[in-house]
């Protein structure tokens, strides 16, 4: 099979899905295009990203209000136009979420966990920090206290001040044990995050695509804008698995590990079609100013390191 048809493929899996969530692809096509470029875009360029995927304009509409009522995007009108950007709380979410996405998994652990104490707390503010604490890859030690290996105390402070619930967890660091990872710790890990489950999505995330990077080095016949939506797939599908993920050292992993597997896909795929997504992004991404400027230093970091594009010759 073909590059291109199995683009097609993906595209069409994708917009079988019921419901389609054209929020959360929204938020994946700011943090892979758009924030690079400077992350603020005209809303008819979001129409021209989101309709070769069948989102219509009504849809896209609908989505980003949603996504600026929770705090992802704000907005500006400039004249008879809107244009919209990450929020101060969306860029924050952002700068955690797709951190995972390009930069892969942890540095070697030094033994250390972050430990936080909820008992504190009333019920239902225990509730609330608690989803934020998990959302942020925390686990449950005990009853009321949630437990991370790498995730600093500062770290923590600024999540919980963002939610102004500063005041009231009790934050620990604990001193390290030697070995850093015993067998006692590792069944609590196991007991704390399923990694088991988390395993498996890794493992249908490269069914998926494995197959795009097979046609990549049989058939390659990728125009540029179906590499940017075979990009922009790959990013959303990864980075719906990313969140999933609690970020554990590889100390604490099992040996056989898909989510290695599931980077090294992910690097090999983007840095194979990087440079024709980028055209075509240059090409329909709009500002008030004008297109769109080019991805900033940050971007080329992707992945260990992405090739620039090199500058076409003056005719």
């Amino acid at each position: 099979m073909s590059a291109s048809a199995t683009v097609d493929r993906l595209v069409d899996n994708f917009q079988r899905r019921r419901p389609i969530r054209a929020g959360s692809l929204i938020i994946t096509l700011y943090g892979d295009a758009i924030v690079p470029r400077g992350g603020t875009v005209w809303l008819g360029s979001l129409f021209a990203l989101l309709e070769p995927f069948a989102i219509n304009e009504r849809l896209v509409r609908t989505s980003v209000y949603r996504l600026t009522t929770e705090s992802w995007l704000q907005g500006e009108k400039v004249g008879r136009r809107s244009y919209y950007s990450l929020s101060g709380a969306g860029r924050r979410r952002f700068d955690q979420a797709f951190k995972r996405v390009y930069h892969g998994l942890q540095q070697e652990w030094s033994g250390h966990w972050t430990l936080v104490v909820l008992t504190p707390l009333d019920s239902i503010e225990r509730q609330r920090v608690r989803e934020e604490l998990e959302w942020l890859g925390f686990g449950a030690f005990a009853p009321g206290v949630l437990a991370h290996p790498t995730m600093s105390p500062s770290e923590v402070t600024a999540a919980l001040s963002e939610i102004q619930a500063q005041g009231d967890p009790i934050v620990m660091r604990s001193e390290p044990m030697e070995p850093a990872a015993p067998k006692p710790v590792r069944a609590q890990v196991r007991e704390s995050w399923d990694l088991d489950e988390l395993a498996g999505h890794y493992s249908q995330f490269l069914d998926h695509f494995r197959p795009l990077w097979k046609a990549l080095s049989d058939n390659d016949d990728l125009d540029d804008q179906q590499a940017f939506m075979a990009r922009t797939l790959l990013i959303h599908e990864y980075r719906k698995v990313q969140l999933r993920d609690p970020q554990l050292p590889d100390a604490l992993l099992p040996t056989a590990w898909e989510g290695r597997n599931a980077f090294q896909l992910s690097r090999n795929l983007y840095r194979a079609i990087h440079h024709r997504a980028e055209r075509w992004l240059d090409a329909h991404l709009e500002t008030a100013e004008g297109p769109l400027p080019a991805p900033g230093p940050s971007f080329y970091q992707r992945f260990g390191g992405l090739e620039p594009a090199l500058a076409e010759a003056p005719v």
